[in-house]
């Protein structure tokens, strides 16, 4: 944010119902909740939390420099205090004020939710958006209502383009994150299995991803995925413009944006013929994507029509879209081990539509595989996936019987479902075991042309057989 002093911030944030205790002092431009991100001037946002107290961190956070704390009670810090009722709130208010002040001249914001690939598609649009201006976009997976804020706060006085990545546990949440940062792109990728344990059943789900596009003005765009009917069927719950996007026939709209003639390299890296329908008649681009995947297509789709939303020329979008990178970390990324294997690491969350996803990307990787190394074999390191509810036992049963019928050789389950992947896959997987996290990786025997997938729920921590797989082949 614009560096400030405090008092000014406090104005900045009315109606917020604070005080300041100490000197008023300059703040910004960062904020921050952490003490060992703190940057000199930076405000410290001291959370409580259910193992620590962030307020117990204050005077760390002065001395490595911050110029005040926010927080709900004086520390014993020797530096200005900002006091509410709650430091999340707070944070919220500053939020607030920071994007309402960068909207009034001209900032523009996008907002992105869906049960799966909204941190990939988030990566995406920044990189698409960095061409046209300034952009500011979360550092992995800042979603929720404490990093969504986080990152409206990183908003400075060039800032071009807002991109939030909203997630929600509930019905009301996402309403609640677009009160903070009201969007002018709303763009909605699926409704899936995540999360339904804490939802309530897909009808729940759909109706707590619908919020981003309630609030849309009539000049704002939703970007809807028409392969999705519960996504299409948000179309009636907005105001705004329709950008409609998908592979197969879209329906009438403002602007389409269609996939065709889809195909992978070895590397399961998609490429197709981007196919725009909007008022000036039909237009197509090439695009060759680097990051993995087929799946990663209708996320491609999806940051193109922001590009094009924005103004962009369709050149410039595909060009963009074809240089990007993964940005985040452990959400397939490839790398080549020392023994000639190659380690699919999505470690970072898993629910059943992006588990079946990486099940069919690193299929596709080994079957390219086999052409030089016959003998390559697909193996799956498969952790819970969390927050399933009652379906759970169900969905991981699934998930076995899905590697089963992409041919994989080997499926390694670490988990309290562990014994239902291993059911599901043990007819037609010729290696199906349970094993500990921290056994997995001295248990696997690779060979030239293996392709290792590894993925679980954030909680499982399987991040780290990825990182012994790395180490013990160095």
């Amino acid at each position: 944010m614009k560096p400030r002093m405090l008092s000014e911030l406090v104005e900045l944030m009315q109606p917020a119902a604070v005080e300041v205790l100490g000197d008023d002092v300059l703040v910004g431009p960062d904020v921050v909740t952490d003490n060992r991100k703190v940057t000199p001037g930076a405000l410290f946002v001291a959370i409580p939390g259910e193992r620590v107290d962030g307020h117990s961190f204050a005077t760390a956070a002065r001395d490595a420099g911050a110029a005040a704390v926010v927080g709900t009670h004086r520390t014993e810090a020797d530096m200005p205090h900002l006091l509410g009722e709650d430091s999340v709130q707070t944070l919220s208010w500053i939020a607030r004020g920071v994007v309402r002040e960068a909207r009034a001249r001209g900032l523009v914001s996008i907002g992105v939710t869906g049960s799966s690939g909204k941190t990939s598609t988030k990566d995406l649009i920044a990189q698409v958006l960095e061409r046209s201006g300034p952009t500011v976009a979360p550092e992995g997976s800042q979603n929720n209502e404490i990093g969504v804020p986080l990152t409206a706060c990183r908003v400075g006085q060039d800032t071009r383009y807002l991109v939030s990545e909203m997630g929600a546990r509930g019905v009301g949440h996402i309403a609640w994150l677009t009160s903070l940062v009201p969007l002018d792109v709303a763009v909605v990728l699926n409704v899936g299995q995540a999360h339904v344990g804490e939802f309530g059943g897909i009808e729940m789900t759909a109706r707590a991803k619908s919020e981003l596009v309630r609030d849309l003005s009539d000049e704002g765009w939703a970007v809807l995925n028409a392969d999705d009917p519960n996504v299409a069927a948000m179309a009636e719950k907005t105001r705004g413009r329709i950008a409609w996007v998908g592979r197969g026939e879209l329906p009438d709209g403002a602007l389409r944006l269609r996939a065709r003639d889809v195909d992978v390299d070895a590397l399961s890296r998609p490429r197709f013929t981007l196919e725009v329908t909007d008022a000036s008649g039909t237009r197509t681009a090439p695009v060759e994507l680097g990051v993995i995947g087929r799946h990663q297509v209708g996320n491609a789709l999806s940051a193109a029509a922001v590009g094009l939303i924005v103004g962009m020329g369709l050149d410039d979008v595909a060009a963009a879209l074809s240089a990007a990178e993964v940005r985040s970390s452990w959400r397939m990324a490839l790398s080549r081990l020392p023994g000639g294997a190659l380690l699919l690491n999505d470690a970072y969350n898993a629910n059943p539509d992006s588990l079946a996803a990486a099940l069919a990307t690193a299929a596709d990787i080994v079957e390219a595989n086999r052409q030089e190394h016959p003998a390559a074999r697909a193996i799956a390191v498969i952790g819970d996936m969390l927050e399933l509810g009652e379906g759970a036992s169900d969905a991981h049963l699934q998930a076995g019987r899905l590697a089963a019928d992409l041919r994989y050789d080997e499926v390694v389950a670490v988990g309290e479902h562990a014994e239902a992947v291993v059911q599901g896959a043990a007819e037609n997987v010729r290696v199906a075991r349970v094993a500990a996290r921290d056994e997995v990786a001295g248990s696997l025997r690779l060979s030239p042309g293996d392709v290792i997938l590894v993925k679980g729920s954030r909680g499982i921590g399987l991040e780290r057989v990825a990182a012994e797989l790395e180490e013990e082949t160095k």
